[in-house]
């Protein structure tokens, strides 16, 4: 390792140094080893590394025995690797056997935990040798320069994935039904005072009375009248006796309307035969056999035998008589209406005059009618505060915070959503983000297993396959997502027409969206000029990331050593 305050890289592998002593193994360089990849990357935290080398022809002494040690040296530290340990043909013990008159091939692999000082590394490869009892000197061979990093700008960009909002539940209109049921006596249409007076039938008057006298609050659809005829009778009587039932409840529900002034949609229709409703009230009531009942009725498709064995069986069950036809002979009205809630602008001048008459969702939904990052905040933490055990402002709060990348505050926030709901799927779905971010891989997986119902659920897990180093499947969960991540993934897996049009299209472009342009242009042998255009621009929005291009391999091909600076 040289003394000097940094080290410089070169772009071939450094000659191995000549042994001056009179070692009795010869001499070894770089040109005996091939390094994969190189330069090295960072994939899940670790720099794997896979060193293929060769002894040459005579150089294994029968008796020697070397023990190969990989060491990666960057400024301030070293890290050794595991060592492998090598033999002549006369040596008695189980490592590899190298011949002494052709030599022989070794592969060797290792993995280092990643440093961020490790991008200005050099890889070295040192050796313990003896021959017999007697050690002997062979110098150590450097093989490697230096790390790409590219893959821990995840912490960066998962700030900028798909976060997980705990959604309001605020309906302008909601829609709503008031039913009436009008029974009628066996083969006859005409209303009975006793039906007109029932609850069912009141309530819906009244309910028609209410939309007519609050027509702010409340917007009618239509009415509907749909009429029946029991099955057990012919077919064109009970055509005729449910048209009459129609005709009837029709009259009477637009006389209700022509009192109160009520301009109203009435559609109406009959039902000759309602075997439908025949079947489901037989199979929730409590007849003995009524499985038996249906299923014999369900062998006769026509109409007419049906109407016989119903007939039949009405006179042999009584409760088929009693206390299922009877309920088969009615008109059913039904009025489809809206609440109506407050607009747009009047939530907006609620909020602003007095926010604490404003239902939660109505609050959540007030975040909603902005772009402005500042009032969404102030809409959220007034949430909060009026609503404080509700989880959502404080989950909604944390992706704000995480998209400034203001982790300590996001942190507090989730912990506080976590607080009132833990089992949320959002709330889980940005914590896992959260750990990402950090670095935390076991509490990303955690959290993740917790969240496979968030609607970010492909963004969490992507970011997590980035973060594990499975960059395919990274890049098939965040397939059409339009963030930094979704191009990492695409970058990473060297699909980068696909990561440029990905970055093209990120709904809010930051320093990060310029730092991969930058290597997407590197990749790609774009002009000089191109990828540090992309550089200015990253470093003009975020300027700490100058001291970290300054270290990345990745523009190395670009600018060399020395226009990195």
């Amino acid at each position: 390792m040289q003394n000097s305050s940094k080290l410089y890289l070169t772009l071939t592998l450094a000659a191995g140094l000549v042994l001056t002593s009179c070692s009795k193994l010869g001499e070894l360089s770089a040109d005996n080893f091939t390094v994969t990849p190189s330069p090295m990357e960072a994939v899940s935290n670790k720099v794997p590394v896979t060193i293929n080398g060769r002894f040459p022809e005579k150089y294994m002494k029968k008796k020697a025995v070397v023990t190969v040690t990989p060491v990666l040296r960057y400024e301030g530290g070293e890290v050794k690797g595991t060592p492998a340990t090598f033999q002549g043909e006369k040596v008695q013990g189980n490592d590899q056997t190298i011949s002494y008159k052709v030599g022989g091939n070794y592969t060797m692999k290792n993995s280092f935990a990643y440093q961020p000082a490790m991008q200005f590394s050099e890889l070295y490869l040192t050796f313990d040798a003896r021959i017999g009892s007697k050690a002997v000197s062979v110098p150590e061979v450097k093989v490697a320069n230096g790390v790409i990093a590219t893959s821990t700008l995840l912490g960066r960009t998962v700030t900028g994935a798909n976060t997980a909002l705990g959604e309001d539940a605020y309906q302008y209109a909601i829609a709503q039904t008031q039913q009436a049921q009008i029974r009628y006596l066996i083969n006859q249409a005409n209303l009975r005072t006793s039906e007109l007076k029932s609850v069912s039938v009141q309530d819906f008057v009244r309910t028609l009375r209410q939309i007519k006298e609050d027509q702010k609050g409340f917007q009618l659809d239509n009415i509907e009248i749909s009429a029946y005829a029991s099955p057990e009778g012919s077919l064109a009587f009970n055509t005729a006796l449910a048209e009459k039932r129609q005709n009837s409840s029709e009259g009477y529900v637009r006389g209700e309307l022509k009192g109160m002034n009520f301009d109203a949609d009435v559609q109406t229709h009959y039902t000759a035969e309602d075997w439908e409703g025949f079947q489901e009230l037989v199979q929730a009531s409590n007849i003995q056999d009524k499985d038996v009942i249906l299923r014999v009725l369900s062998m006769y498709p026509d109409p007419e035998e049906r109407e016989r064995q119903i007939r039949n069986l009405s006179a042999g069950f009584n409760e088929l008589a009693d206390e299922i036809l009877p309920e088969l002979r009615r008109a059913r009205l039904t009025i489809n209406y809206y609440i109506i809630g407050r607009s747009d602008d009047e939530i907006q001048a609620q909020y602003k005059s007095d926010a604490s008459q404003l239902s939660v969702e109505e609050l959540l939904y007030a975040a909603t009618l902005t772009d402005n990052v500042a009032e969404k905040k102030d809409v959220y933490a007034t949430t909060a505060r009026l609503c404080p055990n509700d989880y959502r402002a404080y989950n909604n709060l944390a992706t704000l915070a995480l998209a400034e990348n203001n982790l300590s505050q996001a942190r507090e926030y989730l912990a506080a959503a976590a607080a009132k709901k833990s089992d949320a799927a959002e709330v889980n779905a940005n914590r896992a983000l959260l750990a990402m971010a950090e670095g935390n891989l076991d509490d990303a997986e955690n959290f993740a297993a917790r969240a496979a119902t968030a609607k970010n659920y492909n963004d969490v897990m992507g970011n997590l396959s980035i973060m594990k180093g499975n960059y395919a499947q990274a890049a098939q969960y965040l397939a059409g997502s339009k963030t930094n991540s979704a191009a990492l993934a695409q970058l990473l897996n060297r699909d980068y027409s696909s990561a440029a049009n990905t970055l093209a299209t990120v709904a809010h472009p930051d320093a990060m969206t310029s730092y991969l342009k930058a290597i997407v242009a590197a990749r790609t042998n774009q002009s000089a000029a191109t990828v540090r255009g992309y550089l200015n621009d990253a470093v003009a929005k975020e300027a700490s990331l100058r001291n970290y291009m300054q270290k990345d391999l990745e523009f190395l091909s670009v600018f060399g050593v020395d226009g990195l600076k």
